[in-house]
């Protein structure tokens, strides 16, 4: 059973636009699985789906660029956090500073916006945080990240059920 398979039944007594938020919401699925769920689930609209896929991605990043900073300091107090926080800042920034530095947040914007397994918003964030890129530029990249992913898993979705259609002669 797929993961958006499992949140469907999970979600089975919420109304169809609030799991497609929840779906949209959550870091394993994101707008990636909510606009196909939206679509091909519940048969809404393109620009329905799009709309409640997107806010429901953007809706945990403020909280996560906020707090992702407080919530490492405090977990750093404790030897085995301190160890995989810093472990973790110094891989991450091992293998993408040069893109970052590069790039800038065109970088944070086209790492959201590529809707691959492992990127979008939660990761975003994450990375927002550790290159230490403050609120103000990071929020909008990230969300015109969610933006273009949306365009781009909306478009896919649509084009992928219109062959689905053509092949069954629906």
């Amino acid at each position: 059973m797929s993961v958006e398979n499992l949140l469907v039944e999970m979600l089975a007594s919420v109304p169809h636009w609030l799991a497609v938020l929840l779906i949209g919401a959550i870091p394993v699925s994101e707008l990636r699985g909510a606009i196909p769920v939206a679509m091909g689930i519940y048969h809404m609209e393109p620009l329905e789906a799009y709309f409640l896929s997107v806010l429901g991605n953007l809706l945990p990043v403020i909280p996560l660029l906020l707090f992702l900073e407080p919530v490492s300091n405090y977990l750093r107090r404790y030897r085995i956090f301190d160890i995989f926080f810093t472990w973790l800042f110094s891989r991450t920034r091992r293998n993408h500073t040069e893109n970052f530095e590069k790039y800038g947040l065109l970088a944070l914007t086209l790492f959201v916006a590529i809707p691959l397994p492992v990127t979008g918003a939660w990761t975003g964030c994450a990375a927002a945080f550790v290159f230490g890129i403050k609120f103000r530029n990071s929020f909008p990249a990230i969300a015109a990240g969610i933006l273009i992913a949306g365009i781009i898993v909306t478009a896919v979705t649509m084009t992928g059920m219109s062959l689905f259609e053509l092949i069954l002669g629906a």
